[in-house]
C-alpha cells in the first residue's frame, strides 16, 4: 500500500470519529433553546453572512420549507437577521446578529477547549505533528474551493464573507 492510499485510509477512519466527538461537545454546550440543526445554520452563517435561505437548507441538509420554519425560529429568537435582497426583492439576506454571534462563539469556545482537554495526554511532538497535519489537509481540501483557508480571527472565511459557495453571488 503506497502513502497515498495509507493516508485516505487513516483520514477515512479518524475524521469520523473526531467529528462525532466534536458534534457531541456541540450538543453539549449549545443553548438549551437550540437544535443542533440551528446550531448547524447559525455556523454557516458566521462563515457566509450573506447566505440565502437556499444556500442554509443545502449546508445543514434540509428542506427549502424546513430551513424556512428553521430561521423563522432563529429570527424570533434574535440571533438572525432575515432582510431583503438588495439586488432582487424576491430573495432575502440571512445574517447573523450580535446575540447569534454571542452564542454560536461560546458553544464554539466551550467545544475547543474541551477537545483541547482531550489532546492534553499528547506528547509536544505528537501535538505539532498532529496540528501541521491538520494545516496541511484544509489547505489540500480547500484548494480548488471556495473555502479558503485563510480565516479571521473569530474563525471566519475572510474570502467567503459575501458570497457563499455555489451561489456565484445569486442569494437566491
Amino acid at each position: 500500500m503506497g502513502i497515498a492510499e495509507e493516508c485516505g485510509r487513516e483520514v477515512l477512519e479518524t475524521i469520523p470519529l473526531v467529528m462525532r466527538a466534536i458534534r457531541e461537545e456541540m450538543r453539549k454546550r449549545r443553548t438549551a433553546d437550540l437544535s443542533v440543526p440551528q446550531f448547524r445554520a447559525l455556523a454557516y452563517l458566521r462563515s457566509y453572512p450573506k447566505a440565502s435561505l437556499s444556500d442554509a437548507a443545502e449546508h445543514v441538509g434540509t428542506t427549502l420549507p424546513s430551513m424556512s420554519k428553521l430561521m423563522t425560529g432563529l429570527v424570533t429568537k434574535g440571533y438572525v437577521r432575515r432582510r431583503e435582497s438588495p439586488e432582487d426583492r424576491r430573495c432575502v439576506v440571512l445574517t447573523l446578529t450580535q446575540d447569534g454571534k454571542s452564542v454560536l462563539a461560546a458553544a464554539r469556545k466551550e467545544a475547543q477547549e474541551r477537545l483541547a482537554e482531550m489532546l492534553t495526554g499528547l506528547s509536544e511532538k505528537d501535538g505539532l505533528t498532529i496540528t501541521q497535519a491538520m494545516r496541511t489537509l484544509r489547505l489540500l481540501f480547500a484548494a480548488g474551493t471556495a473555502d479558503a483557508p485563510e480565516r479571521s480571527e473569530d474563525g471566519a472565511h475572510e474570502r467567503d464573507r459575501t458570497d457563499p459557495p455555489g451561489s456565484g453571488g445569486v442569494l437566491c
